[in-house]
């Protein structure tokens, strides 16, 4: 029997705090027509920190987007994936009761 999947792990989903960064900087960035540096500025500016407490820079605006690009294409690409499963050369044997009974 041949069995893969790529979906084994748990699927670990954004934060809340994860999720409302990223839609505003999405919205900076797309509605607004912001730079990154820009959107450092305002992020700064408004006493919001990064994940670990420090300021934002124009390249860590960069990564947030770009790491939730690649999330999204490894979950696409990687984690959904069907695979096809196989069955080859499959028997089934029993064991008789006496066969049990002779070995004890």
């Amino acid at each position: 029997m041949h069995f893969q999947s790529n979906d084994l792990t748990h699927l670990q989903k954004y934060s809340s705090r994860q999720t409302k960064l990223l839609n505003l900087i999405t919205y900076l960035h797309e509605q607004k027509g912001m730079g990154y540096r820009k959107i450092a500025s305002y992020l700064n500016e408004s006493g919001i920190k990064t994940q670990r407490g420090k300021t934002f820079s124009n390249s860590s605006v960069h990564s947030v987007l770009k790491r939730y690009e690649q999330r999204v294409a490894r979950i696409k690409e990687v984690r959904e994936v069907k695979f096809t499963k196989k069955i080859t050369n499959f028997r089934i044997s029993s064991i008789h009761e006496s066969d049990d009974l002779e070995s004890t």
